[in-house]
């Protein structure tokens, strides 16, 4: 069985929702690199070397985990750690119309034009809109090539707008394999 499990892919195409779903079904914790990239939810970043002490302690003594969210660059120590990595990739129009959703259940009006989060949400936004067509200096399609392509793991590509049960069952198929 895949006991440390790696979900990555652009924000917004899912990671968390089928790590959570995958931790349903499996044995496993489900952590999100999230909860460690940031000190203050989307404000303030952890430092990195913080991060990284806390999350490798909690995937080793956690085991097993799903881990979903990119930890590319400063993670880059983990991937070695990996047993199977999982890779969602959805059109760049579906997955910004997610993320304008989201961010909106987020802030409101708050996040609209006269808003005191529209320009937290407008950066973030013009940052999401990069990850299919910028190089690997930022978190990018390229950058998660690059970086699988280092893998010593099996990686599962599951691309197109799929359901996330439709996600799980590829993914428990081949696990089952």
């Amino acid at each position: 069985m895949n006991r440390r499990i790696h979900i990555i892919g652009a924000s917004g195409a899912g990671t968390t929702t089928l790590g959570k779903a995958l931790a349903a079904r499996l044995p496993h914790v489900h952590l999100d690199s999230d909860d460690y990239f940031w000190e203050q939810k989307y404000s303030k970043q952890t430092p990195v070397a913080a991060r990284l002490s806390r999350l490798r302690a909690d995937l080793e003594r956690q085991e097993p985990w799903i881990l979903s969210g990119a930890v590319c660059g400063w993670g880059d120590g983990l991937r070695d750690t990996f047993d199977l990595v999982i890779f969602l990739w959805i059109p760049e129009q579906l997955r910004l119309e997610r993320l304008r959703a989201r961010e909106y259940e987020r802030y409101g009006d708050e996040g609209l034009p006269g808003g005191s989060k529209y320009e937290d949400v407008k950066t973030f936004m013009e940052w999401a809109a990069l990850y299919d067509t910028a190089g690997p200096e930022v978190r990018s399609l390229a950058l998660h090539e690059e970086w699988m392509a280092g893998l010593n793991c099996d990686v599962v590509r599951l691309e197109g707008d799929m359901q996330v049960e439709e996600r799980v069952a590829a993914v428990m198929h081949h696990m089952s394999r």
